[in-house]
């Protein structure tokens, strides 16, 4: 049923993938975002969204629409849209090509369809729920990892995390094997393909988790928030991806301290 809507994520990606990578690495003016912590933004961002957005407006009259730049429009019907059109605008900003675009698909609340767009890197990850999930076009499964003291942890940065989160963060990388920061979107993907075992973040936004939900349910994986519960648009931005069952559940006990 929803195949055809993470074919027509493909190819928003594939029709935003040249107008991201005109601007990639070119003198760009960026604005700080007061009112999230001074997000940086470049006037890629926004004309990225736009385009994206003027699409699926076009094919999609009914549905509505949850962009970061853009805001709300109709997330009261039954299918938005949720996008953020550079995920990791800091090493977009730096020229580093471990940003993506970011497509995901809500049906009456649950996310039904994802793409993870690596513009600079020509990867794409896609998926929709009781399908497959697709690394450029053939079928990836997470890894069958089991053990915290095994695998490495993997978040984007530590600055994400404070007070109680902080402590939390830091008793879950004293159990595993190694952590590594940095990657963004890129690491839920590299998660769905079996590279990654465990990602642990704080402080997301919607447009920052949802498209990456059926990526990674599809290949076999598990992502919720802290508590085990399912992302929707009102989780508290705290999130934990793993490559199987037993490594969620052992990764949500520590955490809980």
């Amino acid at each position: 049923m929803y195949k055809i809507y993470q074919e027509f994520a493909e190819e928003l990606a594939t029709f935003a993938k040249p107008v991201v990578n005109q601007y990639f690495r070119t003198v760009l003016e960026v604005e700080d975002k007061a009112s999230m912590n001074n997000t940086p933004v470049t006037a890629a961002d926004k004309e990225i969204e736009r385009l994206i957005r003027a699409q699926i407006e076009q094919r999609f009259p009914d549905h509505g629409i949850y962009g970061e730049e853009h805001g709300k429009m109709g997330i009261d019907r039954d299918f938005v849209w949720v996008i953020d059109p550079i995920d990791g605008t800091q090493a977009f900003i730096l020229g580093m090509p471990t940003f993506g675009t970011l497509i995901g698909l809500m049906h009456k609340g649950l996310p039904v369809a994802g793409v993870i767009a690596m513009p600079a890197l020509g990867d794409l990850w896609s998926a929709s729920s009781g399908g497959s999930s697709l690394f450029n076009g053939s079928v990836n499964k997470t890894s069958t990892a089991q053990n915290l003291e095994e695998i490495q942890l993997v978040s984007t940065s530590i600055d994400m995390f404070d007070g109680d989160d902080l402590d939390a963060f830091n008793r879950l990388s004293d159990v595993c094997k190694r952590r590594r920061f940095g990657g963004d979107c890129f690491s839920y993907g590299l998660l769905a393909s079996g590279h990654i075992d465990l990602v642990v973040e704080a402080d997301l936004q919607p447009y920052d988790y949802i498209a990456l939900i059926p990526v990674i349910e599809q290949a076999g994986g598990v992502i919720s928030d802290w508590d085990g519960h399912p992302l929707h648009l009102g989780s508290d931005g705290r999130v934990v991806a793993a490559a199987t069952r037993q490594l969620h559940e052992s990764a949500l006990k520590v955490l809980a301290g």
